[in-house]
């Protein structure tokens, strides 16, 4: 089987991008995305993404962790396909697509890709950590020293002692400044650390809002792989007009053989 695929990256969050209009990709085949998506053997990245058609909006998302599996909404994937969506020019500038947990807007310009997200009903907040959904599950812990913190060892045992088979991705955070904080994630499926996540940073600027660790709405996320923003609306019982926001880049293309 040989195809073309597109190797992309937003904040070091790295993805393997096929175009899959005329749906000749395998989707059941998970050996195959996870061969694909081996940074040994294949060709490397936390996920693989489909662009498909999609009967009113511009495209459909369908998105795989590196295990394979079908996984849940994945925010710097959403960015980077909405980049390729302009690379094929299906958009000029703004679009909306289907992923698993909905309908998205996104605008593009240059590398620069402002993407809304769900509105969050619920945070939930604990003496030790908060949890959220923001289309993948978020569990949000503030240590201090993030830069030397083992977040492999303290994340792989908080995801599989407290979430079990379903896990969730879990995100270590310190505050830098009023509206800034460092993120570091460790994300279930890719069972690893990874260089950034989207609806990891997402949820910890909702979680440092609704904890009183910021009273701004417009918050500076520093992950290992660069810079991100979220702004959001409060409203009476949770979040509203979510938005993430940074870079997505196209950085190479080849053909699986």
């Amino acid at each position: 089987m040989e195809f073309t695929f597109y190797k992309y990256q937003g904040t070091g969050n790295d993805f393997v991008i096929i175009d899959n209009r005329e749906e000749f990709f395998p989707k059941k085949n998970t050996q195959l995305v996870a061969k694909i998506c081996d940074r040994r053997f294949g060709v490397g990245a936390d996920g693989l993404l489909l662009l498909e058609n999609h009967p009113s909006a511009d495209f459909k998302m369908v998105y795989y962790n590196s295990d394979g599996n079908l996984s849940s909404m994945c925010g710097n994937g959403g960015r980077c396909i909405s980049h390729f969506a302009k690379f094929l020019e299906i958009i000029s500038e703004k679009a909306t697509f289907e992923a698993v947990d909905g309908m998205h807007e996104a605008t593009v310009k240059k590398d620069w890709v402002s993407l809304k997200m769900n509105d969050v009903e619920k945070v939930d907040v604990s003496e030790t950590f908060t949890f959220l959904n923001t289309g993948s599950p978020h569990h949000i812990k503030m240590v201090a020293e993030l830069q030397d913190f083992d977040v492999f060892s303290n994340g792989r045992s908080i995801r599989n002692k407290i979430y079990g088979k379903e896990g969730a991705n879990v995100n270590f955070v310190e505050q830098n400044d009023d509206a800034v904080f460092s993120v570091r994630t460790y994300e279930r499926g890719v069972e690893d650390e990874t260089l950034s996540c989207g609806t990891g940073v997402t949820a910890v600027a909702i979680a440092m809002f609704e904890t009183g660790k910021t009273s701004k709405s417009k918050i500076t996320l520093k992950t290992p792989g660069g810079q991100l923003q979220v702004r959001f609306e409060k409203k009476d019982s949770g979040y509203k007009n979510v938005y993430l926001e940074g870079p997505a880049t196209q950085v190479f293309k080849g053909i699986w053989r």
